[in-house]
């Protein structure tokens, strides 16, 4: 090494470039005013409504329209019309509610975990997580009313006195489903308008007339005084410990649903952080899903930076990494737990392919090999493209990676139930899960639901935390420095 070029003084050339490079991106970028923060965001509200807006929420309207109408029919019909069978007596409606509910796990997450944990990055994008977590959990406890069968009866699962006394069974994890989803509803719905009331009060202040009247009531005559802001984030603290469990509790009970069981494939123990890392993987695609588009549409680049994006791809690649490895460790546990029962699901009802591992082994292809596989490439292989700084910079890549996690975490909820139901111990009773028609549009009018009500959310009501971003800028930290370097970092 040539001594004297490694002791040399850097040029500011040098110097520059090495700051630039260590230098935290801006949370806000062109150093904006926050006034420029509130008329942007106060606009999305206060603006004409755009026509694509119309266009989508017709569409969606019709979607849900669809779905109201097979709930209908169900109902009035009874569950048959359904493609449960015996022995698939679960099926697509408790594949779409455990999707679902891992959806409504990102909002909580980035709102309480990343609160507690000091993530500055996250009030860009933890409003309109939060909503996407209720609007999803609105959607997954539609299945399991349904799925009950006679849904006016889906009451009984609330401990409450009754002429029949009949009474819920408090060992089954069915139940705890019930209550930890209704808690984790309910503390989601608290912490989510907790956080609204600021801005709601900005909303007031620059409306009129009915407009007014509304704002003024839902935001609780917030003054932003200094009494009222200590009092709210001791609220918003308290909310944030109280959700942060409920992230983990609620997908872990989930799980439970399978893994108490002893059916070959569900009896496994991986089953509660497993389900955990993958609600919180499903939750950070549909996050990126729906914010992308909305990003470009009403060009909050400068609020939506390319920092958030590249953090939620670390993300998604950290919990993808991890749920592949949960994959193959339940494999491995197959294998090694010595379980006939166990290995023989995995091989015969899941890997084995036509192309490789089915001739290589010397088995017939498994009737859903297609399912696991799909969900093999879309969950494990897919972000692995993350590694690369270039493709998480990569906005059409992103959105389709994206796209691939949403589809392989449905196919992997339809992995685990499907693949282990419909070959049970004895040959004589297996059977083959088909979807009908009712099973196939109430989940597309799921989906319609969802992003209608999350169209009607950014119209009405605003999608960025206009105080929380407010609070990361350099503005919101004021130093008697005269000249502040361009590279001092907002947070």
């Amino acid at each position: 090494m040539n001594s004297t070029t490694s002791l040399s003084a850097p040029t500011p050339q040098e110097l520059q470039a090495a700051q630039a490079e260590i230098a935290r991106p801006h949370l806000v970028l062109n150093n904006r005013p926050f006034s420029w923060v509130t008329q942007k965001i106060c606009s999305i509200v206060e603006g004409p409504t755009p026509l694509w807006w119309w266009i989508a929420l017709t569409i969606c309207a019709i979607l849900t329209a669809i779905s109201i109408f097979c709930f209908g029919y169900l109902i009035s019909t009874g569950v048959g019309v359904w493609g449960n069978n015996a022995p698939v007596a679960w099926a697509w409606d408790i594949t779409n509610f455990v999707f679902w509910i891992g959806i409504g796990h990102a909002g909580t997450l980035i709102s309480a975990i990343l609160f507690l944990t000091r993530q500055k990055w996250r009030t860009a994008v933890n409003r309109a997580s939060e909503a996407m977590t209720l609007f999803a959990v609105i959607c997954a406890a539609l299945f399991p009313a349904l799925h009950v069968g006679r849904v006016w009866m889906a009451w009984f699962l609330a401990p409450v006195p009754q002429a029949n006394a009949i009474w819920p069974n408090f060992r089954s994890p069915l139940l705890w489903d019930v209550f930890a989803v209704s808690t984790y509803f309910t503390v989601s719905v608290l912490f989510w308008y907790l956080g609204l009331i600021p801005d709601l009060a900005t909303l007031r202040d620059r409306a009129t007339g009915i407009k007014k009247k509304i704002y003024a009531i839902l935001s609780f005559g917030w003054t932003g005084a200094n009494r009222q802001w200590r009092n709210y984030e001791k609220a918003y603290l308290i909310l944030a410990g109280i959700s942060t469990p409920l992230v983990l509790s609620v997908h872990s009970i989930v799980s439970f649903d399978f893994a108490t069981s002893v059916i070959p494939g569900w009896h496994t123990t991986i089953f509660p952080p497993y389900f955990v890392a993958g609600a919180v993987f499903g939750g950070f695609a549909m996050v990126l899903t729906i914010l992308l588009p909305a990003r470009i549409l009403y060009g909050l680049h400068d609020l939506i930076t390319m920092k958030h994006i590249d953090n939620m791809c670390k993300i998604l690649l950290l919990t993808g990494s991890i749920v592949g490895y949960a994959y193959l460790m339940e494999l491995f546990i197959a294998w090694y737990s010595g379980n006939p029962y166990e290995w023989w699901v995995f091989l015969r009802n899941r890997i084995a392919d036509p192309f490789i591992f089915g001739p290589l082994l010397g088995i017939p292809p498994a009737p859903y090999w297609w399912a696991y596989w799909a969900m093999m490439i879309c969950n494990v292989v897919a972000p692995q493209l993350f590694w690369s700084k270039k493709m998480r910079n990569n906005l059409w890549i992103v959105f389709i990676v994206a796209n691939f996690v949403n589809v392989g975490m449905w196919f992997e909820r339809f992995v685990i139930i499907a693949t282990s139901l419909h070959r049970d111990f004895l040959p004589g009773s297996w059977g083959h899960f088909s979807p009908t028609w009712v099973d196939i549009w109430t989940f597309i009018g799921t989906l319609g639901l969802f992003l209608g009500l999350f169209l009607l959310f950014i119209r009405f009501l605003p999608m960025i935390a206009i105080a929380e971003v407010k609070a990361v800028m350099p503005q919101a930290d004021p130093h008697p420095h005269p000249h502040p370097s361009p590279h001092t970092t907002n947070h």
